[in-house]
């Protein structure tokens, strides 16, 4: 289906952006060949150069592939607007109508603009995240708990994209900022153990006094999920998966949960169990569950959770097609919402899966979370 969508995209981009421009007919033939070669490049990828999920080729060959990917993209959207536009002018003021539907430099107008933007996206995509703090109220926290600092990482997506030194500057900014405890909701990586080792191995370096905290994402499971899970724990981070742990603090306390991936049904591997991860814990205790998706607010906010963090969507990646990844999850996209009693933060994530490499107005970000007592 994905394939075919973007198939179906660059034959409308070689149909009515390519097409009425003002050049030589071998050169249209050319720019159309490009696009259709582009919105295929992940299939033609995993064929011969690892996988989907993890393609095992250079940096700069997959920032070029996912620049030419997303000039096409955004080539559909801005021609799509331009016609549509055109289509209502002609009815409104025929002449504006032939224009828009018509004008080559128009259309030449709006190919450079695809371009420049993508080009724009996989830079700021690639780029080591600034950390955004907030303050996120929880129900039923000690007072002496307020003030507490939790450090969420999330879609950290180590790869050939995404390699060690990028990794390694995400530690140095944590660590820095000396959070009481540290929470990676998911999706730390695109490949197998062989190929990521070295990526990873700067996680290794993260510390705080209550811990690091580490649950499964989807992206987990797409390679050697339980050598991963091994692997992690050879690390130093320590798993929850449908279970909880007691984080006390002098004679306060919370209990920090986590849930599986729906992926793991596919896989063999337990499905997401809110039920299970809050099981035992004591009654009236603050409850924060670390849920890699954010679809799952409801279930938790029933169970009686106080605040969920997740990740998963990338913040939508581009300004306004972030509605659509919205709509994709629930209604949920980044930021902080109220689920009934419970608070959910969906974080834009740290990295992105190599194969769409593009931010358009939705950063990337580590998130220092104060909380505090309501």
């Amino acid at each position: 289906m994905f394939q075919a969508t973007a198939l179906v995209f660059a034959l409308y981009v070689a149909w009515r952006l390519i097409k009425p421009l003002s050049i030589k007919p071998w050169i249209k033939w050319l720019l159309s060949a490009l696009a259709i070669a582009a919105t295929l490049h992940h299939y033609t990828v995993a064929l011969f150069w690892g996988t989907r999920a993890s393609p095992e080729i250079p940096a700069p060959v997959i920032m070029v592939l996912g620049w030419a990917f997303g000039a096409v993209l955004l080539a559909t959207c801005l021609t799509l607007i331009t016609d549509l536009a055109g289509l209502l002018m002609r009815v409104l003021y025929k002449p504006a109508g032939r224009v828009l539907l018509r004008s080559p430099t128009l259309r030449g107008v709006l190919g450079i603009a695809a371009v420049s933007l993508s080009a724009l996206g996989v830079w700021q995509a690639v780029q080591v995240p600034e950390v955004k703090f907030i303050d996120v109220k929880v129900n039923g926290l000690p007072p002496s708990l307020d003030g507490f600092k939790l450090m969420q990482l999330t879609d950290l997506h180590a790869s050939r994209l995404l390699q060690g030194p990028w990794v390694q500057a995400i530690v140095d900014k944590t660590q820095a900022l000396k959070p009481d405890l540290i929470a990676i909701t998911g999706d730390l990586v695109d490949g197998t153990v062989k190929a990521r080792r070295e990526d990873v191995a700067p996680l290794q370096a993260l510390s705080a006094p209550k811990g690091v905290w580490v649950i499964a994402g989807n992206h987990e499971y797409y390679t050697q999920y339980q050598p991963w899970i091994e692997h992690f724990n050879s690390l130093g981070l320590r798993l929850l998966l449908n279970e909880h742990s007691i984080i006390e603090q002098g004679d306060a306390a919370f209990a920090l949960a986590g849930i599986t991936d729906k992926s793991a049904a596919v896989h063999g591997q337990p499905t997401p169990d809110v039920a299970a991860a809050v099981a035992g814990i004591p009654v009236g205790m603050p409850i924060i569950m670390l849920a890699h998706r954010p679809d799952t607010a409801k279930e938790s906010a029933a169970a009686g959770v106080a605040l969920q963090l997740s990740g998963h969507t990338h913040g939508g990646h581009i300004l306004g097609m972030h509605k659509i990844v919205q709509m994709a999850n629930d209604g949920y996209v980044g930021g902080l919402y109220q689920v009934d009693d419970m608070q959910l933060y969906v974080s834009y994530g740290a990295g992105l899966w190599p194969g769409f490499p593009l931010r358009l107005g939705r950063a990337s970000e580590i998130t220092l979370i104060t909380l505090r007592a309501s």
